[in-house]
C-alpha cells in the first residue's frame, strides 16, 4: 500500500482533527502518501480530494471541529453514488481510507469496501459515545465537560430561586452524556432511552425530594421515550398540577459539540487514527480501531454497527442513591 486517504463524516466530534493530524503523520512516517477528502462521502463522490504534508496537520490538535468538513451524502446512499466515489479515488491511486465517524460512517464504509474490495478501517468519532468495539468514542470527554459546566451554572439560578431544571443534552440512542453528566453535577435524576422512566416515576421522585431540597435537576437525554426535555416538562406539569413547584427548560443542544478537545479526547484521537493506518499497513479491513481497557482493539465494522453498547447500570442506580 502506498496511498491511503482519511476522512471525517457524520456529526462532527472534538478530537477529530487529533485524529486526522495522527492519521497523516503516521502515514507519512511510515513512507505513504496521504490525502485529504472533503466533506466526508459527499467530497470522494465530487472528487474533493488533497494531497496532505505534515504541515497540512499543524496547529490543528487542539482545535475542535474538523478541518476536513463534514456532510451527509444521500448520493453515497446509491450504488451509483459509490461507483462514482470509487472512480474518484483510482484517479488518484489510492488504496485504503481512514473513516472517522459513527454507526452511519461505517455502514457505508462496510458496504463499499465489500462491493469494490476497497480496505477500510474506522475511527469512532461521536459524542454520543454508542458505539460497540471501544471503551470510549473520540469527543465524547470534551461534551460530557462542556455539559457539566452548563449544568453547574443552571443549579446556581435553580438554587436561587427553588427551581427544577429539566436540562436536555445530546443523546439519541444512547444515555452516556446524561448518565455520567447525572453523576458529575449531582442531579436529581436522569433520563435515558436504555430505561424507561414513566411521567409518573418523575412525579413521585420530585414530589419525594421536595421534603428534603428546594430546587431539582433533571437530565433529559434527547431520545428518551417520555420525549425532550420540553415535553417531559410539559407532561409533569400537567400531573402535578401545583403552582408552587417552578418548572423550566434548557436544552444544551450543539454548544456539546463544539469546543476545544480535553486532553482525553486528543489522545484518544491520536491512538485510534495510528493504529488505523498500521491496521491497514498490516492488511486490516472493515473494521474499527479503537481502544478496550488501554489497549487497541479491532472491531468487525458488522460488530460495531449492530451490536449494542450498553450503558452500565451501576451508574444509573448511583444517581438514584446520591439524589436522596
Amino acid at each position: 500500500m502506498k496511498k491511503i486517504a482519511v476522512f471525517t463524516s457524520g456529526g462532527d466530534a472534538p478530537g477529530m482533527n487529533a485524529c486526522v493530524r495522527a492519521v497523516v503523520r503516521t502515514g507519512i512516517y511510515h513512507g505513504l502518501e496521504v490525502y485529504g477528502i472533503m466533506y466526508g462521502y459527499d467530497g470522494m463522490i465530487n472528487g474533493e480530494i488533497k494531497k496532505l504534508q505534515t504541515h497540512s496537520v499543524s496547529n490543528i490538535v487542539q482545535r475542535g471541529g474538523t478541518i476536513l468538513k463534514s456532510a451527509r451524502s444521500d448520493d453515497f446512499r446509491t450504488r451509483e453514488g459509490r461507483q462514482k466515489a470509487y472512480e474518484q479515488l483510482q484517479k488518484h491511486g489510492i488504496e485504503g481510507l481512514v473513516a472517522i465517524g459513527g454507526d452511519g460512517t461505517f455502514t457505508g464504509a462496510d458496504l463499499f469496501a465489500k462491493e469494490f474490495g476497497m480496505k477500510v478501517i474506522g475511527c469512532p468519532g461521536t459524542i454520543d459515545n454508542d458505539i460497540y468495539g471501544t471503551d470510549y468514542t473520540i469527543g465524547f470527554d470534551t461534551a460530557l465537560n462542556t455539559a457539566l459546566e452548563a449544568i453547574d451554572k443552571v443549579r446556581d439560578t435553580a438554587a436561587a430561586h427553588d427551581r427544577i431544571f429539566f436540562i436536555e443534552v445530546m443523546g439519541r440512542d444512547s444515555g452516556y452524556i446524561a448518565v455520567e453528566c447525572g453523576i458529575g453535577g449531582g442531579a436529581e435524576l436522569v433520563m435515558v432511552p436504555e430505561t424507561k422512566t414513566t411521567i409518573s416515576d418523575v412525579v413521585k421522585s420530585l414530589k419525594g425530594l421536595r421534603k428534603t431540597k428546594t430546587s431539582s435537576i433533571v437530565i433529559v437525554a434527547e431520545g428518551d421515550e417520555e420525549g425532550g426535555a420540553a415535553e417531559v416538562m410539559s407532561k409533569v406539569k400537567n400531573e402535578v398540577n401545583d403552582d408552587r413547584m417552578d418548572f423550566k427548560v434548557t436544552t444544551l443542544g450543539h454548544i456539546q459539540r463544539g469546543g476545544n478537545p480535553t486532553a482525553k479526547d486528543r489522545i484518544l484521537g491520536s491512538r485510534c487514527g495510528l493504529a488505523a493506518v498500521e491496521g491497514l499497513m498490516e492488511g486490516k479491513t472493515n473494521c474499527m480501531a479503537g481502544i478496550i481497557h488501554d489497549e487497541v482493539a479491532y472491531t468487525d465494522f458488522q460488530d460495531c454497527i449492530n451490536k449494542d453498547k450498553p450503558l452500565n447500570k451501576d451508574y444509573l442506580r448511583l444517581v438514584d442513591i446520591l439524589s436522596i
